[in-house]
């Protein structure tokens, strides 16, 4: 593993891509609007988007060094390298443009001639996909939380009393499926009954996506025969399973954005400078080893995957501001952070 650098070291490609992205901001707003307000406004909401795609993602960046910990040194680095290009060109471009292709049936072509044209248009086609998109994203990053906590083998508790009792809950079989299946029914009851066939699939399809990759990377992973051919455990399943998490955590930072601009150009931009930094975070995570410095900051980061999972549920139901989802998975890091700082403090003493 590298030597871990300074603060400075790793912010050094974050910085250098927010200053490209702020030069394309203002082009972007220039070519817009041809007025320094719409250059300053562009500026403005680009900004806004990273800091938006940073707080919604800091839970991801833990997770995903959690992961990352466990892979080798080859497949770390395919993850770096290759799921930034998936999560900045994947999540936060072909993504939006997939879902108007399927929900206005018309060719990805057309979906960015639509979005460069008609960007009102666009964004209310995105605005109809939010139902059926936070039904699977909220299933899947549900089961991710509940897999976390109802496993007999977790050795550390945060919350003692709740978490001690999910343990005991992994000896009932099919437990977590179970659990999210009420939740996606009782939800599902509160919709319009015009909603509710596409957010029940949906779900089920979030569910099935779960399964699949986490069967598959359980599989490739631990299958002998699978490693000899991926050349080494801890690999290609591990690259599939955070691909997909992080697709799923991307959802709600893309939906978010269309509230806040219909440009799908300065999205791409603001998301994608987040993104940087999340990817720097999570390398920081894993060089300098602070999961294990800090016991109690994993547990931090799954119960906020666990509230952004109920808010995206929620979200099917009202309008839920992305400032405040992005401020409780802050809170909850934050105060796991303080706690492992008190566990570390009392085991000096």
């Amino acid at each position: 593993m590298a030597q871990p650098r300074s603060a400075i070291g790793y912010l050094k490609w974050p910085l250098v891509v927010t200053a490209i992205g702020l030069v394309l901001s203002a082009w972007l707003g220039w070519a817009t609007e041809q007025t320094l307000n719409g250059v300053l406004s562009f500026l403005l909401v680009g900004s806004v988007l990273a800091a938006l795609e940073i707080s919604l993602s800091f839970d991801n960046a833990i997770v995903n060094a959690n992961k990352l910990d466990e892979m080798t040194p080859v497949w770390r680095q395919r993850f770096l390298t290759w799921g930034i290009l998936i999560a900045v060109f994947g999540m936060r471009i072909v993504f939006p443009l997939a879902i108007v292709a399927i929900f206005a049936w018309v060719n990805p072509f057309e979906a960015m001639l639509l979005a460069l044209a008609e960007p009102d248009e666009y964004s209310r086609i995105i605005g109809h996909a939010h139902g059926p998109i936070a039904a699977f994203g909220g299933t899947f990053l549900m089961m991710v939380a509940l897999k976390f906590f109802v496993d007999e083998d977790k050795s550390i508790d945060w919350i003692e009393g709740l978490e001690r009792r999910l343990r005991k809950c992994g000896s009932v079989r099919g437990f977590e499926i179970a659990f999210v299946l009420v939740i996606v029914v009782i939800v599902s009851q509160s919709l319009a009954e015009h909603q509710r066939s596409s957010f029940l699939l949906s779900a089920v399809m979030g569910l099935l996506a779960f399964t699949m990759v986490d069967g598959l990377g359980t599989y490739l992973d631990h299958s002998a025969s699978a490693a000899s051919q991926i050349g080494a455990r801890g690999g290609l399943g591990a690259f599939l399973y955070l691909e997909v998490l992080d697709a799923s955590f991307s959802f709600d930072g893309v939906i978010g954005a269309f509230a806040l601009t219909t440009n799908i150009l300065l999205i791409a931009i603001g998301l994608g400078v987040g993104a940087m930094y999340v990817r720097s975070m999570t390398i920081m995570l894993v060089e300098k080893g602070t999961l294990h410095q800090f016991r109690y900051l994993e547990h931090g980061a799954f119960y906020s995957i666990f509230a952004l999972a109920v808010i995206m549920f929620m979200q099917s139901l009202m309008h839920i501001p992305e400032t405040l989802t992005g401020l409780i998975g802050v809170a909850l890091i934050g105060f796991a952070l303080i706690s492992s700082i008190r566990h570390n403090k009392r085991e000096k003493i």
